[in-house]
């Protein structure tokens, strides 16, 4: 039997487009709508069901994103057949991309157990909600925000990388929030920072989608649940990159801070009742 009825797909799918690229936890808060609902978060079906409907957030970027993907992908083959091409900064992008994506890869395979244990507790996702919008909040505020995506380096994508490695480990801290923070300590400014976030989820969040593929069909997931919950995640998602690049063109981090403090403490509150278990 699965864990998850279509109308909790539904909505799981709903909270995962909405809040995989905002910076404010597409984990944390698909955990504590799974508590609201009465499931168990722990559940391997579940830890699975999430990790696939991701995939669905992701086929958004790579639409959204299409031309730009086809223009690095371009030009990173061009640069493997010809050597002058190489200085092209596409095709140095492509690299530092796949390079930036390692250590999470490692880390991940290697904290699996903490991950999906003691790490996926709701205290560590009201506790990394709050500690995560001091992080955005500081980095908004010393960030100069005066490089734009083409002054981007080896340096920047790789410290930007290595930054989804905070939320892997503390759900809550938001991947979006933590390598948006990154790039903004960088002086990139909050477009370019958004965007590169953006193409540095694409490779980390397809694998672990795939990798958790057969582990929730083998967990007894409903393909029918999985199918409409990474259906609705790509429709909301895509919607919700269109209107954060817009956002982010014009406006600070401090909304989504602010907005990050209130349900941490909010979670604390429920969790500290036994209105949700931990």
């Amino acid at each position: 039997m699965s864990a998850i009825s279509i109308g909790q797909a539904v909505i799981l799918g709903v909270v995962e487009g909405v809040t995989e690229f905002l910076p404010i936890s597409s984990t944390g808060h698909l955990k504590i709508t799974e508590g609201l609902m009465g499931i168990q978060v722990d559940d391997k079906s579940v830890v699975g069901f999430t990790a696939v409907i991701q995939v669905g957030a992701i086929a958004a970027v790579l639409l959204y994103f299409f031309k730009d993907i086809v223009r690095i992908v371009s030009a990173w083959g061009r640069g493997l057949a010809n050597k002058e091409e190489r200085y092209h900064h596409d095709y140095k992008f492509a690299w530092w991309v796949i390079y930036a994506t390692i250590p999470i890869v490692v880390v991940g395979l290697a904290a699996k157990p903490l991950i999906e244990g003691p790490l996926a507790s709701l205290w560590v996702v009201a506790g990394s909600l709050i500690v995560g919008s001091a992080v955005m909040w500081a980095a908004d505020q010393m960030g100069r925000h005066k490089r734009g995506e083409d002054d981007t380096g080896l340096k920047d994508t790789m410290i930007v990388g290595a930054a989804q490695i905070l939320a892997l480990l503390f759900p809550g801290f938001s991947r979006s929030g933590a390598t948006m923070s990154a790039g903004l300590i960088l002086d990139l400014d909050r477009v370019a920072a958004t965007r590169l976030s953006f193409f540095l989820g694409i490779p980390a969040l397809t694998g672990a989608g795939i990798y958790e593929l057969k582990d929730a069909l083998g967990a007894g997931v409903d393909p029918a649940p999985l199918l409409v919950g990474t259906a609705v995640s790509f429709v909301v998602a895509y919607a919700s990159i269109a209107w954060l690049l817009k956002y982010v063109a014009k406006h600070s981090f401090n909304a989504f801070v602010v907005y990050r403090i209130i349900v941490g403490v909010l979670l604390f509150g429920l969790l500290g009742t036994g209105v949700l278990a931990a």
